[in-house]
């Protein structure tokens, strides 16, 4: 197997299942947190060594997973997500963010997508690069992402919650799915800016979908394990 090359669906519910499986005490991040994470860890300035990344992904806590082929697996996988989405963020393109539709659920679109922005949101808490950042061209793209938080949570955040209140609410889960994707591409224009090639650069437009992957039914878990 291409360590390169992206998951199958099988490979998405093995990981799946290797996270749920971890005992406890670890409080592993759930499958769509773990995507958010990622983008989260990808959004820094500075690229974050793996061996940094991956503790948090087996422990909210970050205490490491024994060493097996277990670990390994874990390790494999979550891996070549990693460079997937590094491929898409470097070079502006569309991804299927890992945001999934719950079978007998009726949930908000945002409601939906609060695990993937719950894993971000432990990635700005661990990884504090880019929230360092002094840039205008992070507030709006923040606040697209925050909003799928209850307002009470955001503490000492008065600037994104005056952002929060101007914008409304996606409608469907294919919105909802695009505002992650354009969010992320806006903010990797600040920490991960691009020399122009022949044309000068600039705010990405919306990403156009060129599928409905993000959609997955079956029952799953509104939170990972120790993710608010």
């Amino acid at each position: 197997m291409n360590p390169a090359a992206p998951l199958t669906d099988a490979e998405v519910s093995e990981l799946e299942q290797l996270l749920d499986s971890l005992p406890a005490p670890l409080e592993p991040l759930d499958i769509s947190a773990l995507d958010g994470y990622l983008c989260g860890v990808l959004l820094q300035p500075r690229p974050v060594p793996a061996a940094q990344w991956l503790r948090w992904v087996s422990d909210v806590e970050g205490q490491t997973l024994p060493p097996g082929p277990q670990a390994d697996r874990l390790a494999s996988l979550a891996s070549r997500r990693h460079a997937e989405l590094d491929r898409a963020i470097a070079q502006r393109q569309w991804f299927d963010p890992w945001v999934f539709e719950m079978d007998g659920e009726d949930l908000a679109p945002s409601e939906l997508t609060l695990p993937w922005v719950a894993g971000f949101a432990a990635a700005m808490d661990h990884f504090e690069g880019l929230m360092a950042l002094d840039h205008p061209g992070l507030l709006e793209p923040l606040a697209v992402l925050y909003a799928a938080f209850d307002p009470e949570d955001l503490e000492d955040a008065d600037e994104l919650l005056a952002v929060i209140e101007t914008l409304e609410p996606p409608s469907t889960l294919a919105e909802a799915v695009e505002d992650l994707v354009r969010s992320v591409l806006l903010l990797a224009d600040v920490s991960r800016p691009r020399v122009p090639a022949g044309r000068s650069g600039g705010r990405p437009g919306r990403p156009r979908p060129p599928g409905s992957n993000h959609r997955r039914s079956g029952p799953r878990r509104p939170g990972g394990r120790g993710v608010a």
